[in-house]
C-alpha cells in the first residue's frame, strides 16, 4: 500500500515496485509534455506581440493583470518551501525564492519597470481569468509541496522562451529600452534552472506521474485562459 507524503504524493513501500516507482519517474518529461500542449508562445496574443501588432494599451492591460501573477509567485515558493523537510528539495525550492526576491533586485520591482514603459496601472482589479491563475498557485501551496511545484513548474518550463521572444518584440517593436526589458531579460537567463531545479525538487520527493500531473496540466490550461481573455479585450 502507497504511504502518503505531504504534499499530495503517494510513495510507494521500499522494495522493488517503490524503486521502480521513483526510477520511472521522470518529472521534467512530465512537465515538458504538459507544456507541450499548450505552447504559450503559439497563443494567439504571443503570436500578435511577436508580430508587432500589440498597442500600447494592450501591454498596459496585460502588465496590469500579469503583476497579480508575479506578486503571488514569491509567497507561493514561501509556503512550498516551509511545508517541506530540511533537505535538497527545500534548498532548491529556497534558491528559485531567492533568485525572485533579489537576483538581481526583487523581480516585481523589476516587474514594475517594465510596467511603468507600457503605461501599465498597477493597482488594477483582478480579472476573472486572473483570479483563476493566481488561486491555482494560491491554492497548490496548502494541498502541499508536490502540488504546488508542478503548478510553478508548469509555467518555468516554457517560461525562458517567452521572456527572451517578449524582450526582443519589445525593444525591435515598441521601443523599449533595456530597462523596460530587463525584467524579461533576467527570465530568460534564470527560467531554464528555475525548471531544472523545480523538476529535480518533486524527483526527490519521489512521486508518482498522476500525483503531479493535475496539478500541471490546471496551471497550464490557467495561463492559457489568462491569455484567451487576452486576446478577447484585444480584439474586442
Amino acid at each position: 500500500m502507497a504511504v502518503p507524503l505531504r504534499g499530495g504524493c503517494q510513495r510507494a513501500p521500499r522494495g522493488r515496485l517503490a524503486s521502480q516507482a521513483v526510477t520511472n519517474l521522470d518529472p521534467r518529461s512530465v512537465l515538458d509534455q504538459v507544456a507541450s500542449r499548450r505552447r504559450l508562445l503559439e497563443h494567439p496574443f504571443y503570436r500578435a506581440w511577436q508580430a508587432g501588432e500589440l498597442t500600447k494599451g494592450d501591454l498596459a492591460d496585460y502588465a496590469g493583470q500579469y503583476r497579480h501573477v508575479e506578486q503571488i509567485l514569491p509567497a507561493a515558493l514561501a509556503a512550498t518551501a516551509a511545508a517541506l523537510p530540511a533537505g535538497p528539495a527545500r534548498r532548491l525550492v529556497e534558491a528559485n525564492l531567492a533568485d525572485e526576491r533579489s537576483h538581481p533586485r526583487p523581480h516585481l520591482e523589476l516587474f514594475d519597470r517594465f510596467a511603468a514603459a507600457v503605461g501599465a496601472d498597477t493597482a488594477a482589479p483582478a480579472s476573472t481569468a486572473t483570479t483563476r491563475l493566481v488561486s491555482a498557485y494560491r491554492d497548490a501551496a496548502p494541498v502541499g509541496p508536490v502540488a504546488a511545484l508542478a503548478v510553478i513548474g508548469a509555467y518555468e518550463v516554457q517560461a525562458a522562451d517567452v521572456a527572451a521572444t517578449k524582450a526582443d518584440s519589445l525593444r525591435s517593436h515598441y521601443g523599449l529600452d533595456s530597462v523596460g526589458t530587463e525584467f524579461w531579460d533576467v527570465h530568460a537567463v534564470l527560467e531554464d534552472s528555475h525548471a531544472e531545479w523545480t523538476a529535480e525538487a518533486i524527483s526527490e520527493l519521489g512521486c508518482a506521474y498522476e500525483d503531479m500531473s493535475p496539478y500541471a496540466e490546471s496551471s497550464a490550461a490557467a495561463w492559457w485562459s489568462f491569455l484567451d481573455e487576452r486576446e478577447t479585450a484585444r480584439q474586442a
